[in-house]
């Protein structure tokens, strides 16, 4: 049976055992997900669907949006609906006064741009600056679906939380901080399918041959996770890709696929997303059942949607997408760009600043 694992390293790592409760498994051997949830995202043994993925892919990645009046007339309804974190930053702060703010960014297209290559997804020197005073003002966790030590390598700050693979392989701080003052503390370490690492790099090599043929597309090993980028190529050849990717999947009915910008992704059919890492890092901080707690997620992707829902669903905190288009999302605000993003949290970081020496004069 296929479960969810805490993973325990050797006691002289200094990593110990933190868990977590696992949800019941279904008939079948492996964790279900439901109808509904299939459906919302790429069914891969359907009759017909090759179409829909082709659309849903150019849904989630438009090429050619133009500036039409019905269009910036869609936008300025959304931003009704998610006005920009920084326009609305004093009653944001305003919202969190008493509480603790714990922050939780995705990376790519949050922190750093997208680009054509994904290996060179590198984030700027101001931004990881940024990134590390906000660190020492918050606990702070990268939720990201890259692998989760190709994010860290990345970032290189240690004293981050890092949730890799869409949060199914979890890592606390390396170094000592605020909120980890004790440098021989114990490191959180979770992997959430560790039994699906065969299939996975199985499925790996199986895209990887299938899709040479298709220029410009390139799969990733997040470890827990696969990712088949298509940002390099050509729209004519991506019901083709689709095609060559359902090939593959259809006889792994363990794994489901979902879809991020510019990107397809392959995960285990299990109950864990970045909605449930989120709860995760929470109950791990010991913060989970707090009622003074005050989570701030930004992202870009629809995988992050499973986190904005979740802080919807606890009446705590909010969500910021960032995107410079309209889209169906659950984040309460919004923000254009990695520069907006850095922008806010700098901003974030002089506001506790301030309130701290005010709080120190009285």
């Amino acid at each position: 049976m296929t479960q969810q694992n805490v993973v325990v390293s050797d006691t002289k790592s200094g990593v110990s055992l933190t868990v977590f409760p696992k949800p019941p498994a279904a008939p079948g051997g492996y964790i279900s997900i439901s109808r509904r949830r299939v459906l919302k995202n790429l069914e891969i043994n359907g009759g017909q669907r090759i179409n829909a993925w082709v659309e849903s892919m150019r849904a989630s990645s438009p090429t050619h949006l133009k500036s039409t009046p019905s269009l910036t007339q869609e936008h300025s309804s959304w931003i009704l609906r998610h006005p920009s974190a920084l326009d609305m930053f004093d009653q944001i702060v305003d919202a969190s006064k008493g509480k603790q703010i714990v922050m939780f960014l995705d990376y790519d297209g949050t922190l750093s741009p997208i680009v054509e290559d994904p290996d060179r997804a590198f984030m700027s020197h101001s931004m990881r600056k940024t990134v590390r005073k906000v660190a020492r003002c918050f606990p702070t966790a990268i939720v990201t679906g890259r692998c989760k030590d190709k994010v860290y390598n990345f970032v290189r700050l240690a004293e981050l939380y890092y949730a890799g693979s869409h949060g199914m392989d979890i890592k606390g701080p390396t170094r000592s901080s605020k909120y980890n003052k004790d440098s021989k503390a114990e490191t959180i370490l979770f992997q959430a399918a560790s039994d699906f690492l065969p299939m996975i790099d199985e499925v790996y090599q199986q895209l990887v041959d299938k899709t040479k043929s298709t220029s410009g597309a390139l799969v990733e090993n997040n470890k827990f996770c696969l990712s088949v980028h298509f940002r390099c190529v050509d729209e004519k050849k991506w019901s083709e890709l689709a095609r060559q990717v359902k090939s593959v999947l259809k006889d792994y009915p363990k794994l489901r696929l979902t879809q991020g910008r510019k990107v397809l992704e392959i995960r285990p059919t299990i109950k864990w997303d970045k909605g449930k890492a989120l709860e995760f890092l929470l109950e791990s901080l010991g913060l989970a059942n707090c009622s003074d707690v005050f989570p701030v997620y930004i992202g870009d992707d629809r995988s992050d949607e499973d986190a904005f829902k979740k802080l919807r669903d606890r009446g705590q905190g909010f969500g910021i997408l960032v995107s410079k288009f309209p889209k169906d999302t659950s984040a309460s605000y919004s923000l254009q760009d990695p520069n907006e993003v850095m922008n806010f949290l700098q901003r974030l970081v002089e506001w506790k600043h301030v309130s701290q020496r005010a709080r120190s004069r009285v």
